[in-house]
């Protein structure tokens, strides 16, 4: 068999699941503790940077979920969920609807929840279209609309599915905000319908993935949040599952690549145990021993100088680019930091740019340009009024840049 017609394992896409899923045991247990709730008293944020493998971990929870008992239904959130109140609303009703669209009921059952439908039916189906009936014709704000389509939409899943509960499922959920000029408060509606429904016994519960702006956010929108869901923060690996989502991929009989120790090793160390990058060096390294190796019998070390290249190439160049010559001073000032890749202070960058070569920073142009560095996703402020970078080892591929 040619080398070339095994298909590389390793999938470093946005989202896209690893050949193996390496050191999430314990994150996957929490989640299976919150299933086995019968009065849900917490719901679940995921959190995270970007890379660590938040989207790949929920999508592992589905399966998890309905084998348990509980119907799931998930979707991206996007920036237009946020827009107002009515559009969360048609989000929710869109998601809720893809579990209940098979249902039917009896014209009866319609009218003994209190619907009358415009036409002499006998049996309906609990579509998107009656669900949106539901929610138009009943009274009140946006969130007596939503409970009421809730219950109902639980009141015959019970029966219908024997379910234990429904979890819906939200990644990208930073994205959720409230628009306070435009008074329209969708965040908080979500927050209160759920907190309501949950209140009267409802078993439908959410599980909201995000940068780890999302938190914080949720919990300045209502104070309760903070009571209301169980944070799980995910992060890099550590060694031992590095190596394992290093080399478990390529120990199938058929797989023509072997890593060296030493190459495994640096893997290692320059992914710093981030999965995305675990990912993409592995794709680029496995490709590059194919080639090598059609030329000689030998098993060839890996040399990552070129991977790492492509790298700030295509993941990070991007961001980068999207920067102002100041900002970009500024990033190079906070690259300098001992503690970059962690937290750090305005105070810290400040007193690290008196020694830089650029022009110094003072603490409200520091603050002001944080800021603005937050609406671009590359640093993110913590709840202890510190900041991050919002990007694995952006502190280092700058490292790599000015030293060139």
């Amino acid at each position: 068999m040619s080398n070339k017609t095994f298909q590389n394992p390793f999938r470093p896409g946005a989202g896209h699941p690893p050949p193996y899923l390496a050191g999430r045991e314990k994150e996957t247990q929490e989640f299976k503790k919150l299933l086995t709730q019968s009065v849900i008293l917490e719901n679940m944020v995921l959190t995270g940077l970007r890379g660590v493998g938040k989207t790949v971990l929920l999508d592992t929870f589905k399966p998890i979920a309905i084998k348990e008992g509980w119907l799931w239904a998930s979707t991206d959130v996007s920036e237009t969920v946020s827009v107002s109140e009515k559009n969360l609303a048609i989000r929710l009703i869109t998601d809720l609807s893809t579990l209940t669209s098979n249902i039917i009921v009896s014209e009866q059952e319609v009218k003994s929840i209190g619907f009358v439908s415009s036409k002499s039916v006998i049996e309906t189906k609990l579509d998107y279209n009656f669900l949106v009936y539901v929610y138009e014709n009943t009274p009140g704000l946006v969130s007596d609309k939503l409970k009421s389509v809730l219950e109902l939409v639980w009141k015959f899943v019970q029966t219908s599915h024997s379910a234990k509960g429904i979890v819906l499922a939200y990644d990208e959920a930073q994205n959720l905000s409230d628009q306070a000029k435009k008074d329209e408060h969708p965040l908080s509606v979500l927050l209160d319908v759920f907190q309501s429904i949950q209140k009267k016994g409802l078993p439908i519960m959410l599980v909201l993935t995000g940068l780890p702006t999302l938190f914080p956010k949720l919990v300045a929108s209502r104070t309760f949040a903070e009571r209301m869901f169980r944070v799980v923060t995910l992060t890099k690996l550590d060694e031992k599952s590095s190596n394992e989502a290093i080399t478990k991929p390529i120990q199938e009989k058929r797989c023509p690549v072997i890593f060296t120790e030493h190459g495994v090793n640096e893997i290692i160390r320059l992914s710093a145990g981030y999965p995305y990058f675990i990912q993409f060096m592995c794709r680029e390294a496995f490709d590059i021993i194919i080639q090598q190796m059609e030329m000689t019998d030998e098993v060839p070390d890996l040399v990552l100088d070129g991977i790492i290249r492509k790298l700030d190439s295509d993941f990070f160049a991007g961001r980068w680019n999207k920067t102002t010559d100041r900002q970009r001073e500024l990033l190079v000032v906070i690259s300098k930091l001992k503690n970059c890749d962690d937290e750090f202070t305005v105070q810290e960058i400040v007193e690290e740019s008196i020694t830089s070569e650029s022009k110094s920073f003072s603490n409200s142009h520091v603050s002001q340009m944080m800021r603005q560095l937050a609406d671009a996703g590359l640093v993110y402020k913590t709840r202890f009024g510190n900041y991050s970078f919002a990007v694995p080892l952006l502190g280092q591929f700058i490292e790599r840049l000015t030293n060139h």
